[in-house]
This record gives C-alpha cells, structure tokens and sequence, in this order.
C-alpha cells in the first residue's frame, strides 16, 4: 500500500476509483452561471477552503465527489449571498466601516465562510481606502460564530484569531500601502 502525501485528500469516484488531490489541483474557471456574483478566485479559494475542512477539520483521509459537491455549493451559495449583500451595502454607503457582527449574521455563523468573507471585505476596503479601516461588532460576531451568548475563554481565543487573521490580511494585502485599522 502507497502511503497519502500529508497535503493530499483521496476523492473517491462514482465508479468505484479513489484519486489523490492536493488543494491547487482542484480548479475551476467562470461560466457566468449559477454564481455569477463570484469571480474565478473565489470560486477557487472556496474550493481549497472545503478541501481544508475535510482534511485539517474533520481529519479525513478521502472524500467522495458527491460530499465534495455539496460542501462546496453550500460555501458558494453563502459567498454568494454574502457577495451580493455586500454589494447592496456599497451602493447605499459611503463609510468605510464594516460591521464584522453582520458579516457574521451574512455567513449564517459559519467560521468558514466568516474568515473567507472577511479576506474580500478587507480587499475591497483596501482599494477603496481614504483613512483607517474601521471594524466595529467584533464581540458580537464572535459570540455568532461561536454559537453563544456569554463570552467565554472560546470566545476570547476566537476573537484573539480573528484580529490576528485579520492582521495577516492587511499585512499581506496591503503590501506597499501604509494603512491602520480600528476594530472595535
């Protein structure tokens, strides 16, 4: 017996036939179709977050295609939803602050798509940047996420992961910018 590569996920075919992946082997390009309101990028970090999940979350080893699917449309149908939600909110606003408890509220409390959402949130108040990026509704989002209404040691671990997430994500994604942010 062949030993799995660490990074790879055995998906496993209707025929019967198991075939061994790594997350940059799954791609897929824009048809303008059903998620429309995603481009070709999304589509394709979304699909290496599934694998994620699969692989670091629940700890398996192989996957069929069809939980494969379902996985993935579920995550695209809340980027979706969240994409277009945030895009409502660009046109009727001219501030800069976001409302992480609403992105939260958006991606039905799924950390998952939170931390995906959020990284396209941050991207696009970047290009769109005047002053400081403003969060506000940090405590709120994680009590959200976490599924709880008393914060507790689960919360503050949460939260401490989000603003450092969050910190990794202005530092890459602003590169030669010189830019704060305010999360409250």
């Amino acid at each position: 017996m062949i030993l799995l590569a660490d990074d790879c996920l055995l998906f496993e075919l209707p025929n019967g036939t198991a075939v061994p992946l790594r997350p940059e082997m799954i791609r897929f390009e824009s048809t303008g179709g059903a998620h429309a309101a995603l481009d070709t990028e999304a589509v394709n970090e979304a699909a290496a977050a599934v694998f994620h999940y699969f692989k670091h979350e629940l700890k398996r080893t192989s996957v069929s295609l069809g939980e494969f699917a379902v996985a993935l449309e579920k995550v695209l149908t809340a980027l979706e939803r969240a994409a277009r939600e945030a895009a409502r909110n660009t046109h009727t606003s001219t501030h800069t602050e976001s409302d992480l408890a609403e992105l939260a509220e958006v991606v039905d409390g799924v950390e998952l798509l939170f931390f995906l959402e959020l990284r396209r949130l941050m991207r696009r108040q970047l290009r769109n940047a005047i002053g400081p990026l403003r969060f506000r509704g940090l405590r709120g989002c994680v009590k959200r996420l976490c599924g709880l209404r008393r914060w507790n040691a689960t919360c503050e671990a949460l939260s401490d992961q989000i603003v450092a997430y969050m910190r990794e994500c202005l530092e890459a994604e602003a590169a030669d910018k010189t830019c704060a942010m305010i999360i409250q």
